[in-house]
């Protein structure tokens, strides 16, 4: 039995079953997107159920109620785009599946959309799902990292880049907002939007509810598995209630990463990278820092995009992805962000 209650919900105190503040952690590292972000009080409609549900459950519901209050985010500008999303499977054997990939995206390069394909190629020929779309989902201008241009800059070339694409797709909420969103909270943005909204995917007898999963690098999953960088909260909300698609790629260690996600195994799947691709956007800006050719490194839409507004210029040279750290992007309050560090193929 539910009920509704109009209420106002001091959101610092409903996450704390899920949160450690960060003067807690380790000098050497702090949790991946669990930073305190600075919330105030807001009055949401909120959900209860009589029975109790699990601690992380009821802390992650709050979230995602606060990730879609208005009080947190203009929506003027927001739709949820759904033109190259085709119709599921009639068929129950093979179940809908979204996928979604997080990062900066400054630029974006043909590794990027490389990635939905051998994805999409994989789980046609591997799984029990059927891929009904794909969406680049940028993050938003917190990041605040070295080489990120702004929000709109990035939004339009992943637009132009995916133009030519049937079923890739640009979802620039995350992008948009002024506060930083944590990777758990942008899957529960398209759960909500596709599932929830709409009722699912539509196939040629109704509605059928779609998963929802991350598609990554395998750097990504390196950080997952190192102890302390991420909240365990956080990798059950996102590897256990959505999964995600791992890219491979040289350098990562892909079992030794795998045995130490063990919990979610079944979860969690490695797709090997049949032709090797090194391609990052850190590479891209340096070379254009440099004043070097980067055609047909990026596509052509983007690279024109870049030319007319003379981005990525003037800024400091920055080391090759293989050279960065694994977790040392950080937002204004310190924590590192999941997903969006520079190491990870996505960024």
């Amino acid at each position: 039995m539910k009920r509704l209650l109009a209420r106002t919900v001091d959101f610092s105190q409903l996450y704390t079953p899920c949160i450690r503040p960060i003067e807690h952690l380790s000098s050497s590292k702090v949790l991946a997107r669990t930073g305190a972000l600075p919330i105030s009080r807001h009055s949401v409609w909120i959900t209860t159920q009589t029975s109790s549900a699990a601690p992380s459950v009821r802390a992650y519901n709050t979230r995602r109620l606060a990730a879609h209050s208005p009080a947190l985010r203009d929506m003027s500008s927001y739709t949820f785009s759904l033109d190259k999303m085709r119709p599921a499977p009639s068929s129950d054997s093979r179940e809908p599946l979204v996928l979604v990939s997080c990062g900066s995206f400054s630029p974006i390069t043909y590794l990027h959309l490389r990635m939905f394909e051998m994805c999409k190629d994989w789980v046609k020929n591997n799984t029990r799902f059927d891929v009904v779309a794909g969406y680049l989902s940028p993050v938003s201008d917190a990041y605040k990292k070295a080489g990120l241009v702004s929000a709109n800059h990035r939004i339009e070339m992943c637009r132009l880049a995916v133009q030519q694409s049937s079923w890739i797709m640009v979802d620039d909420w995350e992008a948009i907002k002024e506060e930083y969103t944590r990777t758990a909270l942008v899957l529960d943005h398209f759960e909500h939007e596709i599932n929830e909204v709409r009722g699912g995917v539509e196939t040629g007898s109704g509605k059928r509810k779609a998963k929802i999963a991350l598609m990554s690098g395998a750097d990504l999953l390196d950080t997952m598995s190192d102890p302390g960088v991420w909240a365990h909260e956080d990798l059950d909300h996102i590897l256990g209630r959505y999964g995600a698609f791992i890219i491979e790629r040289n350098g990562t260690d892909m079992d030794a990463a795998l045995r130490a996600l063990e919990t979610w195994r079944t979860n969690i799947y490695p797709i090997p990278q049949l032709i090797q691709n090194d391609v990052s956007s850190t590479k891209i800006r340096n070379f254009l820092r440099k004043d070097m050719s980067i055609r047909y490194l990026i596509p052509e839409g983007a690279l024109q995009y870049i030319d007319e507004r003379g981005l990525f210029k003037d800024e400091s040279p920055q080391r090759p992805v293989d050279e960065q750290p694994s977790s040392t992007s950080s937002v204004p309050n310190g924590s590192v962000i999941d997903g969006h560090v520079e190491s990870v193929v996505t960024s």
